[in-house]
């Protein structure tokens, strides 16, 4: 198939000279109090996995068998009231956790051909399962958020970039909405990257980057992003060779440096089949109502499917680093991509263990002022 001269999303043909501007800050609004709901221990079904789905299997130590203990144990729950039996029952049975983060980091070596879009790293539950635990960390995260967001306007410069990557059809746009979606406006900032402007052209191909960085306080979401100029870019040709190879460096570094100023980088490639893309292609001309999502350019890119997987290959290879590592998401499952990147924004949320700022009055004699007016 010859290859035709598409019009990039979000990728900077060429790089020019000139400064990269700096954003300008903008102080956080108030954030809205969120009340997060109660948790229901047993409406979490979710079971551990390693990356590859693979379960951990237990050792007896020293040679010793474990038949001993299991008696021990079955004399002691026999002991138990009735209760109490099924309780220790119920906890036995609770499948331990696999961090999401572990399990979808990208490792020295990673083969993404190896990887089934398919499958469904640290967790064994089922499609129900997946949705319910979705809806549940809705306000957790929230409430994390809210942290970060009250932080910051007492002067802390922290913030969190969340990159999305993928090939068309991939669930970009499902993230935005049932992951992004969840968290309050006023602490996020997203941008989406498209074809460049005339005026972004004019600039290095990290300009417009930077002014899209988050604020101290926000959750930045890249729907693309720099990442484009390492990927359309190169399998298209639109620069040189010589061009294009220097920029995994310049990205890298960008990212060290973000990370140097407080931002917590998470870059996610939601990774997704070539049948998958057709099937979810097809269903956007069989709907009325997905007419509008459909662009008969993506059939035209299919015919670079092994060039695009070798440039994410590249990418991943050249620019996952221990300050900005990348996680790749098996997205033919879409509930399962969504419910992995909220987890992913959670855990990194949790690491960051955001503090509520302190105050610089006397709560009881406020509480007692306001009581008397």
């Amino acid at each position: 198939m010859a290859k035709t001269s598409k019009q990039p999303k979000g990728a900077t043909p060429k790089d020019t000279k000139g400064k990269d501007s700096k954003p300008k800050g903008n102080k956080p609004k108030d954030a809205t109090a969120r009340t997060a709901k109660p948790k229901d221990a047993k409406s979490k079904k979710a079971k551990a996995g390693d990356a590859k789905g693979k379960s951990a299997k237990v050792k007896d130590t020293k040679g010793k068998s474990a038949t001993s203990k299991d008696s021990r144990s079955k004399d002691a729950k026999a002991a138990m009231p009735k209760s109490a039996r099924k309780g220790a029952v119920d906890a036995e049975q609770r499948p331990l956790r696999t961090s999401w983060t572990e399990a979808l980091r990208v490792e020295p070596g990673t083969d993404l051909a190896s990887i089934d879009p398919r499958s469904t790293p640290a967790f064994d539950g089922d499609k129900k399962d997946g949705k319910e635990l979705l809806d549940e960390l809705a306000d957790p995260v929230s409430d994390l958020q809210e942290q970060l967001y009250a932080e910051a306007s007492a002067g802390g410069n922290r913030s969190l970039l969340l990159v999305i990557q993928g090939m068309d059809t991939a669930g970009k746009g499902g993230i935005m909405r049932h992951v992004v979606g969840t968290m309050d406006p006023q602490g996020v900032a997203l941008t989406s990257f498209k074809a460049p402007t005339e005026e972004e052209k004019q600039h290095p191909f990290l300009w417009r980057i930077r002014n899209a960085v988050p604020e101290p306080g926000e959750i930045g979401v890249f729907d693309r992003s720099h990442y484009e100029d390492v990927l359309i870019v190169r399998v298209h040709d639109l620069v040189p060779k010589v061009q294009w190879a220097r920029r995994y460096g310049q990205i890298t570094n960008f990212e060290k440096r973000l990370v140097e100023q407080g931002t917590t980088v998470v870059k996610v490639m939601l990774h997704i089949s070539k049948e998958e893309q057709g099937e979810r292609l097809a269903e956007r001309l069989d709907r009325s109502d997905k007419h509008w999502k459909y662009n008969p350019a993506d059939v035209d890119e299919r015919g670079y499917w092994e060039d695009y997987q070798e440039a994410y290959q590249a990418v991943i290879d050249k620019t996952s680093t221990d300050t900005a590592p990348w996680f790749v998401v098996p997205a033919d499952r879409k509930w399962y991509a969504r419910l992995a990147v909220m987890n992913l924004v959670r855990e990194h949320l949790q690491a960051m263990e955001p503090q509520w700022p302190e105050v610089d009055f006397d709560v009881e004699a406020e509480k007692q002022r306001l009581a008397e007016s």
